[in-house]
């Protein structure tokens, strides 16, 4: 057996410790470099941010309520009688004062023929009593003149006339005065009688007057009762079953009654601006507070509040439903924020909001708030114009921590 040399078996010795060091510094800092990768931090998440803008904010109450006309009526006849002629029908536009019936009362002419008679024979007695008046006048001044004479001579001489001749001038003179005071008494009288029947005339007058039914107001005909020739019974009062000739409305104007609850009652004003959408036309029109009855329902707790809406071209039909938009309170040029960006404490006065610093990184910071809506907050203090606020789940993020913002579509619709 031939042995190798030394010098050979140190070398050999000598080559597999530099292998064994290459491998085992190879093996080191793959492991190195993995422990590195493995202990990197994880990437920023991203989390949904809106801006803090100045704008309009106000608080609003949503009531619906059925139109109503502004006025409606049923008319009803004064008097008694048959429909004559009828103008009009269901839907007619009518302006106040316009005939929409006549009523045919034959007899009605019959009273007013004797109530003119009347007065002409009522006019005749004050001829006469006045005739009488002069014929009483006449006679006293003789009697008068006479009694005159017969004491002057009398007088001047002594025994010349009987004293019996005197006294009987001096009675037929108060005779005469008294009957010129009894016929100017039945002057009088018959000059009453004159306004007596004459005010029987006017009544008849007017009551011929009310066989022409009019119109109260300008309105619509919603309704037609009587037909030409129907009997119709005088309207003279509430307990009577007597038939209405039409149905009259004034749909020009209509007035819409809120329950208004306790809660919005101090809010209410008259004059207050408010908008009616009408779901049906999918139009919104401009209405105004016109009258409250200034007391809440014990049942309902709502206060009765009439809302008018101009309607001049008759869009709205009454019965239509609408809903009010009541504005409860209003700021203008305040900073607001998207309602889930806030953490409201348990005053509803502050808060808590999830601020992105211009560096990316998580801030915890205490707002006041204010007036709030459905999508909006209003922000007193703690926050400035422009300033990103997280509007997503902020249950994982914590002071300083890296994200990566990005603007949400709630927050650009708000712009």
């Amino acid at each position: 057996m031939i042995t190798p040399p030394r010098k050979f078996l140190f070398q050999m010795s000598s080559i597999l410790l530099v292998g064994t060091a290459i491998l085992f510094s190879d093996s080191c800092s793959k492991t190195s470099k993995a422990d590195a990768e493995a202990t990197k931090a994880p990437d920023a998440p991203t989390v949904a941010v809106a801006q803090a803008t100045i704008e309009d904010l106000s608080r609003g109450l949503v009531l619906t309520a059925e139109f109503k006309p502004y006025q409606e009526v049923d008319l009803m006849a004064k008097v008694a009688g048959y429909v004559k002629q009828i103008n009009v029908d269901v839907g007619d536009r009518v302006s106040e004062g316009q005939v929409l019936a006549i009523l045919e009362i034959p007899e009605m002419a019959d009273d007013r023929a004797r109530a003119q008679a009347a007065i002409d024979r009522s006019q005749a007695e004050v001829a006469r009593a006045q005739d009488q008046v002069r014929q009483a006048e006449s006679s006293h001044e003789i009697a008068h003149l006479t009694f005159t004479r017969l004491s002057d001579v009398s007088k001047q001489k002594p025994g010349l006339i009987a004293q019996q001749e005197i006294d009987d001038a001096h009675g037929k003179d108060l005779i005469a005065e008294a009957q010129v005071s009894g016929a100017k008494s039945n002057l009088a009288a018959a000059q009453e009688q004159v306004h007596v029947n004459d005010a029987e005339l006017q009544r008849i007058k007017t009551l011929f007057d009310y066989t022409k039914v009019t119109a109260p107001f300008t309105g619509v005909v919603t309704k037609r009762y009587a037909d030409k020739g129907s009997m119709i019974q005088a309207g003279t009062s509430s307990s009577s079953q007597a038939m209405p000739l039409v149905r009259l409305s004034q749909n020009s104007l209509l007035r819409l009654i809120l329950p208004v609850p306790e809660s919005a009652v101090p809010t209410i004003h008259l004059g207050q601006q408010v908008d009616v959408s009408v779901p049906t036309l999918k139009r919104s029109f401009p209405g105004k507070v016109e009258r409250f009855s200034d007391k809440l329902s014990l049942a309902t707790r709502t206060m009765d509040t009439e809302v008018d809406v101009t309607n001049p071209s008759l869009v709205i039909i009454p019965g239509m439903y609408a809903e009010v938009d009541l504005s409860l309170d209003s700021r203008r040029g305040v900073l607001v924020v998207p309602v889930p960006a806030v953490d409201v404490g348990s005053d509803e006065s502050s808060g808590q909001v999830a601020v992105v610093t211009p560096q990316n990184q998580i801030e915890m910071r205490k707002v006041q708030i204010g007036l709030q809506t459905s999508t909006r907050v209003e922000i007193r203090s703690g926050l400035k114009e422009g300033d990103l606020v997280v509007v997503g789940s902020r249950s994982g993020l914590q002071s300083g921590q890296e994200v990566k913002p990005k603007i949400t579509a709630m927050a650009a619709s708000s712009q």
